[in-house]
């Protein structure tokens, strides 16, 4: 497994799924796990041990409310940890500030609120600095990708 996607609660699954489809479309090896830092410390220390000696390089964390998650995760790995602020309140802004106002030496990468999509892209980016053949499918994903745009815009726009 080369990323751990990890969660608070069973009700942010929906929102998580964006970053496995990302994994699963660059054929990168993934665990999903749900768990809280608050609920189940324990149990996420065992998990953040357990996924290190399996050859995990990256986390991606989400989290709504206090989303202390991320922040956890990071203060006891020194794997690349992505945070996911999810919408649970505040229209998502508490989880955000909390997520990306890391101290200092303890960071947490942040993406946007629900965009585990985004997380999953950045995991994939992390590790194409290591893998030759990520590096080339994203590439070609970004090729593709600005060849759609333009496909799709190139006749303007009708108001």
């Amino acid at each position: 497994m080369k990323v751990a996607i990890i969660f608070g609660s069973k009700s942010d699954t929906e929102k998580m799924k964006g970053a496995a489809s990302v994994l699963k479309e660059f054929n990168i090896e993934y665990k999903a796990y749900i768990l809280s830092a608050h609920r189940v410390p324990e149990k996420l220390m065992e998990t953040i041990e357990k996924v290190e000696e399996g050859g995990c390089e990256c986390i991606i964390a989400g989290a709504g409310l206090a989303a202390h998650l991320p922040g956890v995760i990071a203060s006891h790995t020194v794997l690349p940890v992505i945070g996911v602020p999810i919408n649970a309140a505040v229209n998502g802004m508490d989880s955000l500030l909390s997520i990306v106002q890391m101290p200092k030496s303890i960071p947490v990468a942040t993406v946007g609120i629900n965009n585990s999509y985004n997380a999953g892209m950045l995991a994939v980016q992390i590790l194409s600095l290591k893998y030759p053949e990520i590096k080339n499918k994203l590439k070609e994903y970004r090729k593709n990708m600005k060849e759609k745009f333009i496909k799709e815009n190139e006749e303007g726009v009708e108001f």
